[in-house]
C-alpha cells in the first residue's frame, strides 16, 4: 500500500483485450503496461493512432475494466466513487449538450458536484473568462466551432478544481492562441500541486509542458523517461554566438580540423511559427479589432490558483452542529482560527432538524407573537429565513428564486 500511496496513478501489468461476440480475441489495445505517475507531475502519453492511449486513460478512469493486471488511482481502485470527485476529465470528443449555452453547460456540471448556486456562478464566470468565451457565452454549444467546444470542454473539466486532470487530445481544433493559453494553464496547475495526464499527437505541446513521457506502440511501452533525458543528444555540441563572417568561419573550421572535428551545419536561428502568430494576434487585439469567435481569455481562474480545499457546504455545517453538543471553547481555542476538518458522517436527526426549521418558517405569521413579560432575559428566536436555509442546503438539488 505504500507504493500505491506514493503515486497518484499506478498500473501493474495492465492489459486490455477487446473480444468479439464469440469471445474471440479481436485486438489487444494495452499489453503489460507498468506506469507510476507521481504527485505534481505533468505526464504525457504519446503514440500513433491505435497505440492504446485513449484505452489507457479509460482504464485509469474506470470506464473500462482490465482483462489482466491492475490499476490504482489515489491508492484506490478506479471504480471507487470517492475518487471521482477528485478527477477532471476532458475526452477526445467533447460530447456536450448542443442546445445549452456555455453558462448552462458549466452550471450543469457544477450541479453534478453538488456545488452551491453562488459558488457555481462564481466559478462559471471565472472559467468563461479564462478560456476566452465570456463574450459568446450566450450562444448554444452546437453553434461553436470545434476549437471553441474544446475550450468549454476544458472549462467543465476544471469546474470541480480536481487533484488529477486527465486530458485526451485537449488542443485538437484549438487555435495557437488557445494552445498557448492551455500550456500556461498546465504550468500553473502543476505549480499548485495538481497532477496532469496529457495524451496528444502534437509533440511540440507535449515537449513544452510535460515532465515525463511514455511512448506507446501496439499497446506496449516503447520508451519512458523525462523529456530532457529523451531529447538530449550528448554526441554533439551546439554553440550560439553573434553572426560570423566567412573569414571567421574558415578559421573556426581550421581549429576544429586540428581537433579532428568538422562543422556539421552553419545556419541562422529561426523563430517558431507559434511566436510569430501570437505576436501578430496580440498586435491586432491592441488595435481593438472585433472578432465573432473566442477571445484571448483572461488569467487562470482564481479558485484554481488558491491553495487548500474548498469550504464545507451548509448541509455539512448543520450536520456538524447536530452531531455533538456545543462546548465552551477555551481562551486559546477562541483566539486560534478554526482548522478545516473533514465533516463527520451525517447523523440521522439532521434531516429532522432541517425539517423543523423549515416548518417554523412556514408557520411564521400564523402564530401569535410570544409574550415577553415574564422572562426578561429570554428572547424568542426569530424563525430562520427560508433563503438562508436554501443557501445552507446548497439549493437542495434545485435553485429557488426569491
Amino acid at each position: 500500500m505504500v507504493e500505491h500511496a506514493d503515486n497518484v496513478v499506478l498500473t501493474r501489468k495492465l492489459t486490455k483485450v477487446f473480444r468479439d461476440f464469440w469471445l474471440r480475441e479481436k485486438v489487444t489495445a494495452v499489453a503489460d503496461l507498468d506506469l507510476a505517475i507521481h504527485p505534481r507531475e505533468v505526464f504525457g502519453l504519446l503514440g500513433p493512432n491505435g497505440s492504446g492511449k485513449s484505452t489507457t486513460l479509460k482504464l485509469v478512469l474506470g470506464l473500462l475494466f482490465p482483462t489482466r493486471g491492475a490499476v490504482w488511482v489515489f491508492g484506490r481502485r478506479p471504480t471507487d466513487v470517492a475518487t471521482k470527485a477528485r478527477i477532471g476529465f476532458l475526452p477526445e470528443d467533447s460530447h456536450l449538450y448542443p442546445f445549452l449555452d456555455a453558462r448552462e453547460t458549466l452550471d450543469f456540471y457544477g450541479r453534478l458536484f453538488h456545488q452551491r448556486r453562488s459558488e457555481r456562478r462564481r466559478r462559471v464566470e471565472m472559467l468563461l473568462d479564462m478560456v476566452g468565451l465570456a463574450s459568446v457565452a450566450h450562444r448554444r454549444i452546437g453553434e461553436y466551432s470545434k476549437g471553441m467546444q474544446r475550450r468549454i470542454g476544458l472549462a467543465q473539466a476544471l469546474i470541480n478544481d480536481p487533484d488529477l486532470l486527465i486530458l485526451d487530445e485537449p488542443t485538437g481544433g484549438m487555435d495557437p492562441l488557445g494552445t498557448r493559453q492551455f500550456k500556461d494553464l498546465i504550468a500553473t496547475l502543476a505549480r499548485r500541486g495538481k497532477t496532469v495526464i496529457l495524451s496528444s499527437h502534437l509533440l511540440a505541446d507535449v515537449e513544452d509542458v510535460c515532465d515525463r513521457v511514455c511512448i506507446l506502440y501496439g499497446g506496449r511501452q516503447q520508451a519512458l523517461g523525462g523529456v530532457e533525458e529523451l531529447l538530449h543528444t550528448p554526441a554533439r555540441t551546439q554553440i550560439t554566438t553573434d553572426r560570423l563572417d566567412e573569414r571567421t568561419l574558415e578559421r573556426l573550421a581550421g581549429v576544429l580540423a586540428e581537433a579532428g572535428r568538422e562543422i556539421v551545419e552553419v545556419s541562422s536561428p529561426r523563430q517558431r511559427l507559434e511566436e510569430v502568430f501570437l505576436r501578430t494576434v496580440r498586435e491586432a487585439q491592441e488595435r481593438r479589432l472585433r472578432t465573432g469567435g473566442a477571445g484571448a481569455g483572461g488569467g487562470v481562474a482564481e479558485f484554481l490558483r488558491q491553495a487548500g480545499p474548498p469550504a464545507a457546504d451548509g448541509r455539512r455545517v448543520i450536520e456538524q452542529l447536530v452531531a455533538a453538543p456545543p462546548q465552551a471553547p477555551s481562551a486559546t481555542e477562541a483566539a486560534a482560527p478554526a482548522a478545516e476538518q473533514p465533516p463527520p458522517p451525517a447523523p440521522p436527526q439532521t434531516d429532522k432538524v432541517l425539517a423543523d426549521l423549515l416548518e417554523a418558517g412556514r408557520q411564521k405569521g400564523q402564530e401569535p407573537a410570544p409574550a415577553e413579560e415574564k422572562h426578561p432575559r429570554r428572547h424568542a428566536a426569530a424563525p430562520p429565513d427560508r433563503s438562508v436555509i436554501d443557501g445552507l442546503l446548497g439549493g437542495g438539488g434545485k435553485d429557488r428564486k426569491p
